[in-house]
């Protein structure tokens, strides 16, 4: 039995999307030690955010096991398995959240996704959510978006 691919082999996913309130672009280890300081300030808020409620992360890591986190998040970007952007300020490109965009978990076609903004970026987390459902909508090739808690 062939396994489904997640995109189609003739898909090419967005390098990034632009919005006047932040910018994404594929996550990686280079933005390891902003991606760190934004997830470990903000935990508590994180597991109160839609799709992280009684998740095991984030948990406590060493910013080396973050950066190892941050490189198998690029390898499945790369595989095209899954696709986790950071979202920066674009003022000064600080890392004020994450988005998730990976297989359904309950075998179903289409993507389940998940995000989240840091605590004093919290005004963020609504918009976020809409830009990016919209995003889906028109540059993906998904039959279904599970965004969780939206």
């Amino acid at each position: 039995m062939t396994e489904t691919p997640f995109v189609p082999p003739e898909f090419v996913p967005p390098r990034g999307l632009a919005d006047p309130r932040f910018v994404l672009e594929p996550l990686g280890p280079q933005h390891n030690d902003r991606d760190y300081a934004a997830w470990t300030s903000s935990a508590e808020h994180i597991h109160a955010t839609p799709g992280f409620v009684g998740s095991s992360w984030p948990h406590e890591m060493t910013p080396e096991e973050n950066r190892a986190d941050l490189e198998r998040h690029e390898r499945d970007f790369a595989g095209r398995t899954g696709f986790t952007y950071t979202v920066l300020d674009p003022g000064d490109g600080d890392v004020i959240g994450c988005l998730y965009i990976y297989p359904r978990k309950d075998g179903a076609t289409g993507a389940r996704v998940t995000s989240w903004v840091r605590a004093d970026r919290a005004d963020l987390d609504v918009p976020l959510a809409e830009v990016v459902a919209a995003w889906l909508a028109e540059a993906w090739p998904f039959e279904t978006v599970e965004y969780a808690g939206r």
